[in-house]
């Protein structure tokens, strides 16, 4: 099959989108098809992989998003694009429209992954002149309209869905977590706390993941200086890069705590396993996930987790088994950590499941039932083409 993978931003910006397409991408070759992703910007970048079709695109140099901002794709991209057996759309708001356009319009199936919480991400990215309702009553128009014209709508987990139905979309959702390829976490190449920088004692409780303000960082911040102040062998760990970096120092110098909080920086997304092996317990405080990649790889490195009652976050943790999860309440948050610090033994119980519930989210298992309905979508009944109306009003309202 020629599959069309549709992305606002890829490499070189990374991100849980940009990975999981790389790694279906990879998965989906392997198997004998041709996976084609259409992107914007970066036309100078020297891609590792095949089939990486690239419009112009204009930056938005705004929170350090990798974003670019194009209504069209270069004239080889539209000719290529018409050619798909279908067309995977990863990125609603500019990538959505062109499949539509360009290939919904000649009867090819288009499939839409909700990867992102736009409801609580748009309070963070939106300008602030515009109300936070007004970001929300567009968000509740476009999203609706858009997956209505879509063949298919993938969740990645059941709370998303559930998202998803309170924005009014009531396109037929299916269920179809994110995978990651389990092996690179089981044994990675060695890395020692010394050599990281980490006391080789310590409790290291570790967040991977971009940097950025609707992750909550400031909350994780004051839950470990909650622990830290009774618990003396107790380190945090920030593998990342983002906007937050900087506010995040400050509040550990004016803590006092700074010589225990350890930032790595962003690395290379090969060597983020054993970065994770090094970890005691995975940490995160961020309720706008949808199935977070982070948090499954911790799984999958057999790092037991804390995280928040959230979708995405509370479909992936099984509370008191794999790790824990907390109410929003900081009190209660940091009470499970401490536990979680001063019971190794449950650390280690905990671990094991981790490993065993990681095993769902293989990616040759998760891509298997993606490509499934590529098949299914592909060799249906033509259906009779498509034509979205009302695009240039909806992308004027998204950006006014």
């Amino acid at each position: 099959m020629r599959i069309g993978m549709l992305v606002d931003m890829y490499k070189p910006n990374m991100s849980g989108i940009t990975n999981y397409v790389a790694l279906n991408k990879q998965v989906l070759e392997g198997l004998g098809h041709q996976v084609f992703v259409f992107t914007f910007g970066d036309l100078d970048y020297d891609d590792d992989e095949l089939r990486i079709i690239r419009s112009p695109g204009m930056p938005i140099n705004v929170n350090d998003t990798g974003f670019n901002l194009s209504f069209s794709y270069a004239r080889a991209a539209r000719a290529k694009v018409r050619i798909m057996d279908v067309i995977h759309v990863h990125h609603p708001f500019l990538s959505g429209p062109l499949a539509l356009r360009y290939a919904k319009a000649r009867g090819i199936p288009v499939i839409y992954t909700n990867h992102t919480r736009f409801d609580l991400y748009a309070q963070h990215y939106l300008p602030s002149f515009v109300p936070k309702e007004v970001g929300l009553a567009i968000l509740k128009t476009y999203l609706p309209n858009f997956c209505d014209h879509c063949d298919l709508v993938i969740a990645p987990s059941a709370g998303i869905a559930r998202v998803m139905r309170d924005l009014g979309i009531q396109s037929e959702i299916k269920v179809i977590p994110n995978g990651i390829d389990l092996s690179p976490y089981l044994s990675p190449p060695p890395l020692s706390r010394a050599a990281a920088g980490l006391p080789e004692a310590a409790v290291v409780l570790m967040y991977v993941g971009r940097l950025s303000p609707e992750k909550n960082l400031g909350f994780l911040m004051q839950s470990f200086f909650g622990v830290a102040a009774a618990q003396p062998g107790v380190v945090l760990a920030f593998v990342g890069d983002g906007p937050e970096l900087e506010n995040l120092r400050e509040q550990a110098d004016r803590s006092g705590l700074a010589a225990r909080v350890k930032f790595f920086g962003r690395v290379d997304y090969a060597q983020v396993p054993s970065h994770l092996k090094l970890a005691d317990v995975f940490v995160t405080a961020s309720e706008t996930e949808v199935h977070p990649f982070s948090l499954i790889e911790a799984l999958a490195a057999g790092v037991p987790a804390l995280g928040i009652d959230s979708p995405g976050v509370g479909d992936t943790i099984v509370d008191g088994e794999n790790g824990f999860l907390s109410s929003p309440d900081l009190a209660a948050f940091t009470a499970k950590l401490m536990r979680l610090v001063l019971d190794p033994a449950l650390r280690r119980q905990m671990a094991a499941q981790a490993l065993v519930s990681a095993q769902l989210y293989d990616i040759h298992g998760t891509a298997g039932q993606v490509l499934a309905e590529y098949v299914r979508l592909a060799h249906r009944p033509p259906a009779r083409p498509s034509r979205w109306t009302g695009v240039r009003q909806q992308l004027r309202d998204l950006f006014p």
